[in-house]
């Protein structure tokens, strides 16, 4: 975790943090769909889009929260 935090603090610190987060915001959105549209599409079963959704959701709310707690330590 610390190593993760250390990272964090090296992207806030170079000025990247805006293009980072919006980076993994903008894949989080692409897994939130293609979960929605396996589930609703695809004969795959319900484990696989359900995890694409609940990834997607994680990293479309994870990097502002990340970002916030590196500014903080």
């Amino acid at each position: 975790m610390d190593e993760a935090l250390e990272v964090l603090d090296l992207v806030a610190d170079s000025g990247l943090d805006g293009v980072v987060t919006w980076l993994l915001r903008l894949l989080g959105l692409l897994a939130l769909l293609a979960g929605v549209g396996l589930w609703l599409f695809a004969e795959v079963g319900l484990l696989v889009p359900a995890l694409l959704v609940v990834g997607g959701l994680v990293l479309l709310i994870a990097p502002t929260v990340l970002l916030a707690l590196a500014e903080v330590v």
